[in-house]
């Protein structure tokens, strides 16, 4: 019941999961997409994820299967076989001596030739000579068996495999459990993909904005500047200064828009969908992406309870601990029951006749290992030692988590702190840029001080962009390795 209900809920789940995909898509071609549908439509078309989805449904006829050994198996086994030549039991005709009774000594005395004159049997090179005999013809005890056919349908029930059996379905069930595991994990490098590409595509386009912008200020500049030549209150070099950072801010605007071209199609990559698909994100035009600070304050037993690669190690452990159960079983006796019925052509029953005979037993087979020289116990302790390799990896793995958790807390704190420094940086930067321009229409800012301005500008804004991002990243990654991202 447990794996029915397994299975309806992974059917449920995919269904749903495609449904949400083709609302994606549908919003995908209306031209808005939420990192929502990004992840869904990942999830739905990756084809690793597929490759374990194969993988679960393998490890599920593994387990069917090993459950099938505690039931009896039947087998038929049918065979033909032509002889060249008959068979034959004596190489000759043989003549056996006879007997009769003897009243005199109630017994059976054998018919032998008597010689007359001393009335004793008579001998013929040692042997004594019968007086009748009777004749077996070779002929008799010849048999046509140039075509012999043979079948039997054999039962088989194991009644005690040392526990080898019950081992093995527990084998398969961990495995198939550890399929299920493995995908999920999968799963989270998935979305955790989709999420980096996603905000990757936001942040160039924010820079795509911010660099449109820079460009609009430097072209300002100029045209004041090229006023200001006219007037013959600045100079020549003054415009070439300006001339130069508008052409750098055309460059960096040029590499911006590539990027963001390649973004896209990564992001598409990710998502399954052709890579010269076009579609907007929700989250691309906002000018500031809401941010909620989370606790980071977390148990680590709940987080080791939540990975899924601690699960995994978890069942690999007691996967091999059921492997050295199964190698202990072939140093116990095992027993089990057998019952067959079987035909023969010659009828083996009843003198080899060209016919078909038949019969049937049953019986039991006991196999107790006795001695090998220590292979047998060598191979169990051989197998308990991976059981404890597979302990150790997986108490190494949990160190190795609480570091990473640790580690994953402090950066997103720190990218909390940056990005609130970023917004402080971005006002005075915005305050420098406005009193610079004031001042250099007033005449007491130079053309270097307004240039120095929007440069400091540039860079607040282009840092406070990536912090917000980091934001998100840091967030994400938090998830992540505390096991709730999926």
């Amino acid at each position: 019941m447990y794996l029915c209900r397994s299975k309806c809920n992974v059917t449920m789940r995919r269904l749903f999961l495609y449904s949400l995909a083709t609302m994606a898509l549908c919003a995908g071609a209306q031209g808005t997409v939420t990192l929502d549908s990004c992840r869904t439509m990942a999830l739905s078309n990756n084809k690793e994820l597929r490759q374990h989805d194969v993988k679960i449904e393998a490890a599920g006829y593994q387990r069917k299967e090993a459950a099938a050994a505690y039931k009896p198996s039947v087998d038929l086994e049918a065979m033909y076989v032509y002889n060249s030549r008959q068979l034959a039991l004596v190489d000759k005709d043989q003549m056996l001596p006879t007997k009769s009774f003897n009243l005199e000594k109630q017994g059976y005395d054998y018919n032998l030739v008597v010689n007359p004159l001393t009335g004793e049997p008579l001998q013929v090179n040692g042997q004594y000579v019968p007086s009748t005999v009777a004749l077996l013809p070779k002929s008799a005890l010849t048999y046509n068996v140039h075509n012999v056919f043979a079948g039997a349908i054999t039962v088989t029930q194991p009644i005690y495999m040392g526990g080898k059996i019950k081992a093995m379905n527990e084998i398969t069930r961990y495995a198939e459990e550890l399929a299920h595991s493995m995908r999920n994990s999968k799963a989270e490098d998935v979305i955790y993909d989709v999420d980096a590409a996603y905000w990757q595509v936001v942040s160039l386009k924010a820079k795509q904005k911010l660099a449109q912008s820079y460009v609009q200020l430097i072209e300002a500049l100029e045209n004041d500047v090229q006023a200001m030549v006219k007037q013959g209150v600045a100079t020549r070099s003054n415009l070439l200064s300006v001339d130069v950072k508008l052409n750098e801010a055309n460059v960096d605007m040029t590499k911006v828009n590539n990027g963001l071209v390649l973004s896209r199609m990564l992001l598409a990559q990710v998502c399954g969908l052709p890579v010269n698909t076009t579609f907007t994100l929700a989250d691309e035009d906002r000018n500031e992406l809401p941010t909620s600070v989370r606790p980071t304050d977390v148990d680590i037993n709940t987080v080791w309870a939540r990975r899924n690669d601690v699960h995994s190690l978890e069942l690999a452990t007691k996967i091999y601990d059921q492997k050295a159960r199964v190698t202990r079983s072939e140093m116990l006796p095992t027993v089990a029951a057998v019952a067959a019925a079987h035909l023969t052509n010659p009828n083996t029953y009843n003198g080899f006749k060209n016919r078909f005979g038949g019969a049937f037993s049953v019986g039991a087979m006991v196999k107790v290992p006795l001695w090998h020289w220590g292979g047998l116990s060598n191979k169990y302790k051989a197998a308990q030692a991976e059981a404890k390799v597979k302990q150790l990896e997986l108490a190494d793995a949990k160190d190795k988590i609480q570091l990473q958790v640790s580690q994953a807390q402090f950066r997103y704190q720190e990218s909390l702190k940056t990005y609130e420094m970023t917004k402080a940086n971005l006002a005075k930067a915005d305050e420098n840029l406005r009193m610079a321009q004031v001042g250099f229409k007033e005449g007491v800012s130079t053309t270097d001080d307004v240039l120095t301005a929007q440069t400091a500008w540039l860079k607040a804004n282009s840092e406070k962009i990536d912090a917000e991002i980091d934001v998100r990243m840091c967030d994400v990654y938090l998830s992540k390795v505390t096991g709730t991202l999926f």
